[in-house]
């Protein structure tokens, strides 16, 4: 047989495999971001927000993992709340990506790119401006640039502003 032939096949296999993580992975941000939306309003509508943040958290976390395994301990559900806090007013130029016209958009507009590991270390970035500078770079060039960002914050690397400039 054509080791041409053979080797088209396992590229096709191989793309497939890659496209379906990748739609999987996104399909999962949308959830963790609806999901954050729910416990969010649910904890603004307890009386002692702090203490009843705190109880429905090991609640669900109790639940989800009754229902689903591992993932949904109090600190990733932290995370998904935060997420939410983060992105949910949070609107990145849609014009910058206009590749991914057909993603999902959220109800309050925004639509996402990354995996959730990328959006794990974004929304530890303060400054919109600086975010959305990783997220665009992540995106463009398909790693996790953020890692530098990381490096960055502690003094190993360059200034965002100089990483700023490069981009230019």
């Amino acid at each position: 047989m054509n080791d041409g032939f053979l080797k088209n096949i396992a590229d096709i296999l191989e793309n497939a495999r890659k496209n379906a993580k990748t739609a999987v992975n996104l399909t999962m941000v949308y959830a963790y971001f609806e999901i954050g939306r729910i416990i969010v309003e649910e904890e603004q509508n307890g009386k002692n927000r702090a203490a009843y943040g705190k109880q429905i958290l090991q609640e669900l976390s109790e639940y989800l993992t009754a229902q689903f395994g591992k993932g949904f301990s109090v600190g990733n559900l932290k995370n998904i709340r935060q997420f939410y806090r983060v992105y949910a007013h949070d609107q990145i130029g849609e014009t910058v990506f206009s590749q991914f016209e057909n993603l999902p958009v959220t109800k309050t507009g925004r639509r996402f790119y990354l995996s959730w590991s990328h959006y794990l270390k974004l929304m530890r970035i303060d400054n919109a401006d600086e975010r959305h500078f990783y997220e665009i770079e992540a995106v463009n060039s398909h790693e996790l640039i953020v890692v530098e960002y990381t490096a960055m914050c502690a003094g190993k690397s360059r200034s965002f502003d100089e990483a700023v400039t490069l981009a230019e």
